[in-house]
């Protein structure tokens, strides 16, 4: 059992997030909550845009807590759990919640860190945040954040979660109050509520400027000659904690795996472009070619033809690097399968079960 601490302020909401490997991994962490938890609870998992969600359906049926989607404006009440709708940040505000489509954090919305920073803000040492099982490194810069304020972190630990990235990478940048099985988390969480006071926040620095909007902080940045991947505007370097982002003007933010992940999807997409190219400038010449012999213009035919199939070996190369060595060299860091494929099945499936 995890001891008391000194301090003036209950932990009252929990902040959890999850994505690959994560429906199964939170249906555990709810089944063994209390029906008297004196806390609100608020989950992202990622999840397609477009993917309809029966999460809150499902976690409703797994443990004793009332689980809903949220709605902009909910309050947060001890002892409910609000969800993330898919393409909706879920942030937090004082005692309630807002949904924003505001840009998205390394390629999702709703994202893990928004949640984290903005609960972080506004929660005055409160909060409790938990990183599940999922890919990549999404909810480290968030969890330091809560841990900043004079919040707690619990990471699931990597041996027992489907996909460890995300809590490796917790465990890697932030000093986590406890690291246990899903089984475990409920538990933890419980002790954490009932039994520890948070501490006071620490001090504002005064030499910083105050957030302009809840999920977003203010930290130092300078410009670096990196694009944004989803608007091609300039993307800033800050330092999040131990962990570095990158954020362009408009507020699309990255980690470092989900910016190389990103990258390698552009580079794919322009290299798959080179071939479309290649391969529209082929048919081209070789229509060009024909037209000459028929106008009896043999020297110049000839010479279309050749630039035809010089074009033909350049697509070909580029064909054979993408299939081979991009097999290798442009997969995504932090997956074994195209990244959140896995959570939006088990949720697909989960609502054609209750339908």
């Amino acid at each position: 059992m995890l001891m008391p601490d000194e301090g003036e302020r209950r932990r009252d909401l929990v902040v959890i997030g999850a994505s690959a490997g994560g429906v199964e991994t939170l249906r555990l962490v709810v089944a063994g909550l209390p029906p008297d938890l004196r806390a609100a609870i608020c989950i992202v998992l990622h999840i397609a845009p477009r993917s309809p969600s029966a999460l809150g359906g499902i976690l409703r049926r797994a443990g004793p807590l009332p689980c809903r989607p949220a709605r902009d404006g909910d309050v947060l009440e001890p002892g409910r759990i609000l969800v993330a709708p898919p393409d909706h940040h879920l942030v937090v505000e004082d005692r309630h919640v807002r949904l924003t489509a505001g840009p998205r954090e390394n390629g999702h919305r709703p994202g893990i860190d928004v949640l984290f920073r903005s609960a972080a803000q506004t929660g005055d040492g409160r909060v409790i945040g938990v990183v599940l099982s999922g890919t990549r490194d999404d909810g480290t810069a968030g969890l330091a954040e809560i841990k900043s304020h004079g919040g707690v972190a619990v990471v699931q630990d990597p041996d027992d979660a489907l996909y460890d990235g995300m809590p490796v990478s917790a465990l890697a940048h932030v000093a986590v109050d406890a690291v246990v099985p899903a089984a475990q988390v409920a538990a933890v969480v419980t002790d954490m509520v009932n039994g520890a006071s948070s501490p006071k926040p620490p001090e504002p620095d005064p030499g910083a400027r105050p957030a302009s909007n809840p999920g977003h902080d203010s930290a130092h940045s300078s410009a670096v000659t990196t694009i944004c991947p989803d608007c091609g505007g300039v993307l800033s370097e800050r330092a999040a904690g131990e962990m570095m982002q990158w954020e362009c003007r408009v507020g699309h933010r990255y980690s470092p795996q989900s910016l190389a992940d990103a990258q390698a999807e552009d580079v794919e997409s322009a290299l798959w472009a080179s071939i479309r190219a290649l391969e529209d400038r082929v048919k081209l010449l070789h229509r060009m070619s024909a037209r000459a012999e028929a106008q009896g213009q043999s020297r110049s035919s000839r010479s279309f033809r050749r630039r035809a199939e010089g074009a033909s070996r350049q697509a070909q190369v580029v064909r054979e690097a993408l299939t081979f060595a991009g097999a290798t060299s442009l997969r995504p860091l932090g997956a074994e399968e195209p990244f959140g494929e896995r959570a939006a099945d088990s949720l697909s499936g989960e609502q054609e079960t209750a339908a």
